[in-house]
C-alpha cells in the first residue's frame, strides 16, 4: 500500500508539472513558451524591425559602415565639401555608373517620379504639383539651355547636399540611385536637344514639318 501511495503522489506532481508547463506555454499565442537554447532562438545580431534587446545589453549597433571604409559594392565617398568651392569643383567630378540598360532606365525613372517630379514636374518643366501649387517657389526648369549644359558632377552635388530650396536627397536615395537618376535626367536633355536641333534646321531650310504633303 505504500509504495502504491508513493507512485499515487509521484503522479500527481507529474500531472500537476505538466499542467503548469503546459498553461506557461499557452499564455501567449504570440511568444512561445520556455525556450531550450535561447542564444540560437534569439540571434544577438540586428535584424531590421525585429524586437530585440541590444540597447538593454548595451551594445552598440552602428548601422553605418566604419569611417574609412565602405559596404561591399556600394560606391566609393563623395567627399568634396558643401560649400562654393566643393560647388565649383564638382563639375569636374564624372558618372562612375555604365550607361544603363532599359531595365535600369525605367528604374531610373521611377526614382525621378517618386522623388523628383513632385517639384520638377513628369516632363522636367517645373510643372510639377508643389510648383504650380506654389508651394515650392522657383522649382529648376530642368529643360533650360543652362540645366542641359549643367555638368553631372554639379547635378550630383545639388541632389547629394541640396540646392536653393530644394533639400538633399542623399537620406532618400543611395549615392548609384542618385547617379541613375542623373542619367535618367541627362537622356531626357539629350532627347529635347534632338528634337529643338530637328526643329532649327526645319525653319533654316524654310520647310514647316507639320504641313501636310
Amino acid at each position: 500500500m505504500n509504495g502504491m501511495k508513493k507512485n499515487n503522489i509521484i503522479f500527481s506532481l507529474f500531472v500537476l508539472v505538466s499542467l503548469c508547463v503546459a498553461f506557461q506555454s499557452c499564455d501567449s499565442k504570440r511568444e512561445p513558451g520556455k525556450i531550450y537554447m535561447p542564444d540560437m532562438a534569439y540571434s544577438r545580431a540586428y535584424v531590421a524591425y525585429a524586437p530585440n534587446n541590444l540597447a538593454s545589453e548595451n551594445i552598440k549597433y552602428i548601422p553605418w559602415p566604419v569611417e574609412g571604409t565602405i559596404r561591399r559594392g556600394d560606391l566609393f565617398p563623395y567627399i568634396l565639401p558643401n560649400d562654393s568651392n566643393g560647388y565649383k569643383l564638382s563639375a569636374q567630378v564624372k558618372d562612375p555608373l555604365p550607361p544603363l540598360n532599359s531595365t535600369q532606365m525605367k528604374e531610373a525613372a521611377r526614382l525621378f517620379n517618386i522623388n523628383c517630379a513632385i517639384c520638377h514636374g513628369e516632363k522636367m518643366d517645373a510643372q510639377g504639383p508643389l510648383s504650380t501649387g506654389g508651394k515650392v517657389p522657383a522649382v529648376a526648369n530642368l529643360t533650360l539651355a543652362q540645366y542641359i549644359a549643367m555638368p553631372v558632377g554639379t547635378m550630383f552635388h545639388s541632389i547629394t547636399y541640396g540646392k536653393n530650396n530644394m533639400g538633399s536627397y542623399a537620406s532618400q536615395l543611395s549615392r548609384e540611385q542618385r547617379w541613375m537618376v542623373i542619367q535618367y535626367i541627362k537622356a531626357h536633355q539629350a532627347g529635347l536637344n534632338i528634337a529643338t536641333a530637328s526643329s532649327d534646321a526645319n525653319s533654316a531650310s524654310g520647310t514647316d514639318s507639320t504641313k501636310t504633303k
